[in-house]
């Protein structure tokens, strides 16, 4: 067997089953989950019915490439969204279908890492666990960089020491953040492409969570997008990674899409025809549906929304906790340790969290999950409301410590 495969570590909800494995809740209240972040609003209903109507494309082996027409109206939302030339596009080799993003990040992270030379794979911490593990088995050093409230989360990249970006090959960042919400602003994406250009080291975004914000006329930038502002259309050396999981609220659909360095994208492509993930052709035909349509990102945007405005309505009084910059999780502070608010939580209250350090990993400067949990708003909203109400008591009534 491998022999990285002993580094990894659990995943984060297999050590939150764990966790709570011996107890019992209240078994007079429904159970309510936060733990999860799997979209529960409801998909878009002509997605699926383009879904159904092409069930019979199950008889065709799809193409690792995909069909052009998807990965033409890819380029088409990259241009519309991020401010990207349309010019600067090309459906035949910006752009590459994958099987969500989850698969993606990983199968990516094999195919660049070159393990002759002591790779180092840079990443925010807490972290996406598949950017560890991925570094991990591709034999590369993971190198944490913490991101914590005094910095409203977002990695002070300034602080890691040259000796480290000189060996970094892949630098992973995920803006909107999972699970802290922080946004990476466009000055900051700029300064990260000066400096793999300095160092020769190759950026991945993960922008899964790009389209759920709070204030409808300031979108997230994308990476992409400062590649544009800096007159980049080559986009060399920066991979950005999308998904219609959180998007379109279809993460069983498994579809996302790479975009970027046309090089990088060809070498990608080439491990991909080997490592056999093309999306099914049915899957993709939903997929130019959900990709050409924004009202229904909207309105999802718009629920989302309303759950954050009464979650901490109940909450801020009691809980040190704030509106995320986007995103559809909350990461407050808990008075207790995380694990032992995790436990009591759904000890009296049946309602589950996951503990902020099982997604981050422990430091010199610290476990930067510590004393926090991650909430994911993915519940309709009159569960969401029920879940605050019955965290809300549980504070009111006092913790343990």
């Amino acid at each position: 067997m491998n022999p990285q495969l002993d580094k990894l570590q659990p995943y984060p909800f297999e050590k939150t089953r764990s966790l709570l494995a011996d107890l019992t809740p209240p078994r007079d209240l429904a159970p309510i989950s936060f733990a999860i972040g799997e979209p529960r609003d409801p998909a878009p209903a002509f997605a699926l019915d383009v879904l159904r109507d092409n069930l019979d494309k199950v008889s065709q082996y799809p193409s690792t490439r995909g069909l052009e027409s998807l990965r033409a109206v890819i380029c088409e939302w990259l241009a519309r969204r991020f401010a990207v030339p349309r010019t600067a596009l090309d459906p035949d080799c910006h752009v590459l279908p994958v099987n969500g993003t989850r698969e993606a990040l990983f199968s990516f992270t094999q195919a660049i890492i070159d393990t002759t030379d002591a790779p180092v794979v840079v990443m925010p911490n807490p972290f996406y666990q598949i950017y560890e593990g991925a570094a991990l088995l591709a034999g590369a050093e993971p190198y944490f960089i913490n991101c914590d409230a005094a910095n409203d989360f977002v990695p002070d990249f300034d602080a890691v020491p040259a000796a480290v970006w000189r060996r970094c090959q892949l630098l992973f960042i995920c803006t909107p953040g999972n699970p802290t919400g922080s946004v990476l602003d466009l000055e900051t994406l700029k300064k990260l492409i000066m400096l793999a250009d300095e160092h020769d080291f190759v950026i991945a975004s993960d922008e899964c969570y790009s389209e759920i914000y709070p204030d409808e006329n300031n979108p997230p930038p994308g990476l992409l997008q400062a590649c544009a502002a800096l007159g980049r259309d080559d986009f060399h050396r920066c991979m950005v990674f999308h998904s219609l999981s959180k998007r379109s609220n279809l993460p069983g659909l498994r579809s996302g899409f790479v975009a970027g360095d046309a090089h990088i994208m060809a070498r990608y492509f080439s491990y991909r025809t080997y490592h056999g993930c093309a999306m099914p052709v049915q899957h993709q035909l939903a997929s130019i549906a959900a990709w050409d349509d924004e009202i229904h990102v909207r309105e999802s945007r718009q629920r989302y929304r309303r759950k954050f405005e009464a979650v901490l309505d109940i909450l801020a009084p009691v809980l040190d906790v704030g509106m995320p910059a986007a995103g559809f999780y909350l990461w407050p502070r808990t008075p207790v340790p995380d694990t032992e608010f995790t436990r009591q939580l759904l000890a009296r209250q049946h309602v589950r969290v996951v503990p902020g350090t099982y997604l981050a990993r422990g430091t010199a400067a610290g476990n930067p999950g510590a004393h926090r949990v991650r909430m994911a708003l993915v519940a309709e909203l009159e569960q969401c409301i029920e879940g605050a109400q019955r965290i809300r008591g549980f504070l009111e009534a006092g913790t343990t410590k």
